[in-house]
């Protein structure tokens, strides 16, 4: 997908993360336009999941500067992100396990729901209604990503890929313009991962999103990502389309391995 504006979705402005001593993120810039599949990369201990705590409120810089669509959501609450427009998943899935599929992902429908605590508790006409509404949503929602057959079961029983899958549905729920998707194929097999990632760029088109994508598995990366940006220690050492990162020869050498091709 071609970007569709010349503002940047994320605009990441000198960024510095410190825990006491330690500089966890150092001056970090990066913009991501409209419709991106964007990767970030690097070893344990880079700065990746700090990013994400820092773009979703979990964090607020030491130094610098986050804007979304351009506005300045630097020190914002989590929940304030999350209505602005961006959702993330997590590399330890998180769901509900003891809640079925489509609860799951009612659950991040009332993120957005009008009406009040109290209206739920006298089962108000308006309150029903739009509970209709959004237990309809939430059925399209699985239909989308192939889950609909499962909405009455378990999270906690659907095999590893499926949970994977519903932690994005549920993201998804909160209708982001921007994911952030924490190492999506971790734990998972060839097979899962190859249909993960026609997955991600197919929610990428039909939900007509952004996405940021931290990840180990570099098939996946080289194979879904338009851009990449490699960290080490929190500074950027690399960025570039695939092609590119591919044939940095200090990339190669400290992440990659060696000079290899991705299919």
């Amino acid at each position: 997908m071609e970007p569709t504006n010349a503002r940047p979705v994320l605009d990441l402005q000198n960024i510095t993360m410190a825990f006491g001593g330690l500089i966890a993120v150092r001056e970090l810039s990066l913009q991501i336009e409209a419709g991106q599949l964007f990767g970030l990369i690097g070893p344990n201990g880079a700065g990746k999941t700090t990013i994400f705590n820092i773009i979703t409120g979990q964090y607020t810089p030491t130094e610098g500067q986050v804007f979304f669509n351009g506005q300045d959501i630097t020190g914002w609450k989590p929940n304030a992100i999350t209505e602005a427009g961006i959702a993330r998943t997590f590399q330890n899935i998180r769901l509900f396990t003891s809640m079925t599929v489509l609860e799951n992902v009612l659950v991040a429908y009332h993120v957005r729901q009008k009406t009040k605590l109290w209206q739920s508790i006298l089962f108000t006409p308006g309150y029903l209604r739009e509970e209709r509404r959004m237990r309809t949503a939430g059925l399209e929602l699985l239909e989308k990503v192939g889950l609909a057959d499962l909405a009455n079961k378990k999270a906690g029983a659907l095999p590893y890929g499926q949970q994977r899958r519903l932690e994005i549905a549920r993201a998804l729920a909160t209708n982001p313009k921007l994911l952030l998707l924490d190492e999506p194929a971790a734990g998972m097999n060839p097979e899962e991962t190859s249909r993960l990632t026609e997955f991600i760029s197919e929610i990428r088109d039909e939900f007509n999103l952004t996405v940021l994508l931290i990840e180990h598995d570099m098939s996946l990366v080289m194979t879904v990502c338009e851009q990449i940006r490699v960290l080490d220690y929190g500074t950027t050492i690399a960025h570039g389309t695939p092609v590119q990162i591919q044939q940095n020869s200090r990339v190669i050498e400290a992440y990659l391995g060696e000079a290899k091709e991705y299919a």
